[in-house]
C-alpha cells in the first residue's frame, strides 16, 4: 500500500512506521523533518502541516491508499485535512483518544459504544469534536474515515506514571533511584490498562486498507489490567530499588499543582480503564497484545538509562514532590 502519515515519529506512530517499512509498504512521512533520521526506508515530505499551500503542492501528484493524521487535535486541523485529502485517499485515519470516553465511567468495562463525554479535560473534548466532524463527513459526503482511540500507549522514551511534571517521567525514575518518596494518586488501587507501542502497531496496521474499518471507531489496547500500585511497584522492581510510595488524593494533587494534572488525573488516570477489545479482534483476527508490562517496562527503562537525552531533569517538579510529601506526612 501507498501510505502517508502526518507526523510519523511519535511514540505510537514511530512503531507503526518501522513495522510498515519492514513489511515493504510505500510509506511517506509529512512532517518538519526534525526526527526523521531515526527511520530509514520512507519518502519524506518536509513541511509544516499548517502550511496548507505548501502541503498541497507536495502532494499534488500523489494519491494514497491511506492517510493517517497523528497530530490533529482540533476540528480546524481536520477541516484542513479534508480540503487537502478529499479525493486523494481511499481511507483517512484519525488518531483520537480513549480519554474521550465518559468520565467518570458509568460502566466498569469500556466499549466503543461508551458515551464520549469528558468535562474535565479540554484535550479530550477537542478530540470528541474532531470525531463528530469526521462522522458527519462520512455520513454526508462519503469521506472514508476510520477513527482509532489509543489509551495509555508507551514505548522507549518514557515510563508510564500518573503524576509527573512538564518534563515527563524521568524525575519520577530519578526519585526512585535516589530512594526518595514517590507520589501515587488516590490509594493506588484504581485499574489501568497499558499498551506497548509494538502491540498497538500490529493492530493498527491491520486496520489499514481494511474495508470493514471504514466508518468505524475502534480502540486498541492490551487486555492486561493493573493497579497503579502494581505499575509503580513493577517500575521499582525493574530498577532493583525499594518503592517508597506516598498516596495523596487526586483532588489534593490537582488543587496544589500547576502541571496540568486536572485533565490528566480527574479526567483520565484516576478513573478505572478496562477495555473490551472485541471489535479490534474482529477487524484484525490475528491480533492479541503480546507484551506484558513487566517485559515492556524493562525495555523502556533499559533504553532510558542508556540514553542521556531521555534523562531530562525537572527540579521544579522534584521540589513540589518534596513539599507535597511534607504536607501529608
Amino acid at each position: 500500500m501507498k501510505i502517508l502519515f502526518i507526523g510519523g515519529t511519535g511514540t505510537i506512530s514511530s512503531a507503526i512506521s518501522k513495522k510498515l517499512i519492514e513489511l515493504g509498504h510505500e510509506l511517506f512521512l509529512l512532517n518538519r523533518g526534525n526526527k526523521n533520521s531515526e527511520l530509514q526506508g520512507f519518502t519524506p515530505l518536509i513541511a509544516d502541516i499548517k502550511d496548507e499551500k505548501k502541503v498541497a503542492e507536495l502532494i499534488s501528484d500523489h494519491t494514497f491508499d491511506v492517510v493517517a493524521d497523528f497530530i490533529a487535535f482540533k476540528r480546524e486541523d481536520l477541516e484542513r485535512d479534508y480540503r487537502l485529502f478529499n479525493g486523494k485517499t481511499r481511507q483517512f485515519v484519525f488518531i483520537s483518544s480513549a480519554s474521550a470516553y465518559q468520565k467518570p465511567p458509568q460502566n466498569q468495562i469500556i466499549t466503543e459504544s461508551t458515551p464520549l463525554c469528558n468535562p474535565f479535560w479540554q484535550y479530550s473534548r477537542d478530540k470528541i469534536f474532531c470525531e463528530e466532524y469526521l462522522v458527519q463527513l462520512y455520513r454526508n459526503e462519503g469521506f472514508p474515515i476510520t477513527i482509532v482511540r489509543p489509551s495509555h500507549t508507551y514505548g522507549n522514551g518514557s515510563v508510564p506514571v500518573s503524576v509527573h511534571g512538564e518534563n515527563g517521567s524521568w524525575q519520577v525514575i530519578k526519585r526512585m533511584l535516589d530512594g526518595k518518596k514517590v507520589i501515587i494518586h488516590g490509594d493506588g488501587t484504581s485499574l489501568w490498562t497499558l499498551t506497548h507501542n509494538s502491540d498497538f502497531a500490529r493492530a493498527f496496521i491491520g486496520l489499514l486498507g481494511n474495508i470493514h474499518a471504514i466508518g468505524e471507531a475502534i480502540h486498541i489496547t492490551s487486555d492486561e489490567v493493573l493497579t497503579w500500585n502494581q505499575i509503580y511497584q513493577q517500575i521499582a522492581d525493574t530498577l532493583n530499588v525499594k518503592l517508597d510510595a506516598v498516596h495523596i488524593s487526586s483532588e489534593t494533587i490537582c488543587k496544589n499543582s500547576d502541571f496540568g494534572l486536572l485533565g490528566n488525573l480527574i479526567g483520565d488516570k484516576a478513573n478505572c480503564a478496562v477495555f473490551d477489545n472485541t471489535k479490534i479482534k474482529l477487524l484484525v483476527p490475528n491480533f492479541a497484545a503480546a507484551t506484558r508490562f513487566d517485559q515492556g517496562v524493562k525495555q523502556t527503562l533499559d533504553y532510558i538509562l542508556s540514553h542521556k537525552e531521555c534523562q531530562i531533569a525537572d527540579e521544579r517538579f522534584d521540589r513540589w514532590c518534596d513539599e507535597m510529601v511534607e504536607k501529608v506526612l
